[in-house]
């Protein structure tokens, strides 16, 4: 059985035990979250939503609170001697899926 859930305006296709980072959620390491958007549940038989599936629900626990590696952004123009050099780095949560309940 497998769903597709929508957090952090992306969607993600999971199944029980998947791995999965998603953008930030609250929450502590260890604790549960419940996804209620759930666009599409497959299995034996595939259920969509219009735009949510009634009733479906994914529920998951946390892995991990982290944040990603660092990428650069450097803005340049040439000739103007102008030039920025920024680092970020994007936090994320770590899930494990834990129940798809349809």
């Amino acid at each position: 059985m497998f769903a597709v859930i929508q957090t952090g305006g992306k969607q993600y296709r999971v199944a029980k035990g998947d791995s999965l980072r998603v953008e930030k959620l609250p929450g502590d390491v260890g604790g549960a979250v419940t996804f209620d958007k759930v666009l599409l549940v497959g299995g034996e038989s595939t259920k969509v939503g219009t735009p949510l599936v009634a009733g479906a629900k994914v529920s998951a626990t946390i892995v991990a609170q982290d944040r990603d590696k660092k990428i650069i952004v450097f803005k340049f123009r040439r000739r103007k001697n102008y030039r920025r050099k920024n680092g970020h780095r994007q936090p994320f949560t770590e899930l494990k899926i834990t129940d798809i309940t349809a």
